[in-house]
């Protein structure tokens, strides 16, 4: 299992998070093969390979569910994507046998003006900003308690000369807004194939993406089914060893590469790496005391508790994300 040494000697010592991968695994596959083809009839199961853990688990348990010849995944690079993502998810792809298909993006976000209109945003912000510029938008640390949120623009020349700037409101939604334009289209694409193989769609949330609102609303928010969001992510990185995901993804940290310079989760959305969130989260939800919370995770009871706050904040915050459309009157069930 290649954790850090730190997650490794906490899920060691810390029975909070410990799973059965062997009971969990053949739990997860046949409560799969059943929603797959009684509760939604369909013949198989279509996802997009990212290259990141999330992703490979799931295609690692629909296999096991399903069979690999009734799998169909996707690759979809575009303008702004990591190669190694497409190198890695080809790799996912022929380490369970499961056909694939790359479908690059790019052509058809610059089409929408993804690019042109993230770029026209961060012009206001950074006028000399051009198109051989890189950039990605960061969030303040939860853990330090300062009782709120705000994000900052990184950007960097083609020299190399890298600057850190805070955005107002308005620059910050629409850059967020333009950039949610990649998960949204990779989303047509899944159902594009799902509905020409008459296939279900698998969304690839773990507990803690899932919980905190860390998706986008009809982009990698919409599936038929998401069977690891009750899994933290400690508990993703157990099962997918288990089940034999590439050692090089087990030691890959978890990115968002959705901006053009590298960029990890806890950069943009979570307070603190993911193994120590994981013990946080968990401790919030079973009522365990900050002080045994830290412990576990190596951190002070006062920052446990601004943490806390932080993911009760993100939950209000992006309740919304999990609703369903709201309706003017009442239809009955369907």
């Amino acid at each position: 299992m290649s954790l850090t040494t730190a997650a490794k000697k906490r899920d060691m010592s810390d029975p909070m998070l410990a799973i059965d991968p062997a009971v969990e695994a053949d739990r997860i596959a046949s409560l799969l093969r059943t929603q797959v083809q009684t509760t939604l009839r369909k013949r198989g199961l279509v996802l997009g390979l990212s290259g990141g853990i999330d992703s490979s688990l799931c295609a690692a348990l629909a296999v096991r569910a399903v069979g690999p010849k009734n799998v169909f995944c996707l690759l979809m690079p575009e303008n702004d994507s990591d190669p190694d993502s497409l190198r890695l998810g080809k790799l996912v792809a022929e380490t369970y046998g499961i056909r694939s298909k790359v479908e690059d993006i790019g052509s058809s976000l610059d089409a929408m003006g993804c690019y042109t209109r993230r770029n026209e945003l961060i012009r206001d912000i950074v006028p000399e900003y051009g198109e051989d510029w890189s950039c990605k938008v960061v969030i303040a640390n939860g853990a330090e308690g300062s009782g709120y949120n705000f994000f900052s623009l990184v950007v960097e020349s083609p020299e190399g000369e890298t600057r850190r700037v805070r955005m107002p409101p308005a620059a910050y939604l629409g850059i967020v807004a333009a950039t949610n334009m990649k998960q949204r289209t990779r989303k047509m694409m899944e159902y594009f194939h799902a509905e020409r193989l008459n296939y279900a769609v698998i969304g690839t949330p773990n507990r803690l993406e899932y919980d905190q609102g860390f998706f986008v609303k009809y982009g990698d928010g919409a599936a038929d089914v998401k069977p690891i969001a009750h899994l933290y992510k400690t508990q993703v990185y157990e099962l997918a060893a288990y089940l034999g995901v590439p050692d090089e993804i087990l030691r890959r940290p978890p990115t968002t590469d959705t901006w053009s310079l590298a960029q990890t989760q806890e950069e943009f959305y979570f307070a603190l790496p993911y193994d120590q969130m994981d013990l946080c989260l968990y401790g919030l939800n079973h009522s365990i005391p900050a002080a045994k919370v830290a412990a576990a995770a190596g951190l002070s009871a006062a920052v446990v508790e601004n943490v806390w706050r932080d993911i009760i904040a993100k939950r209000k915050a992006t309740q919304y994300l999990h609703m369903k459309p709201l309706l003017a009157g009442e239809v009955g069930e369907i």
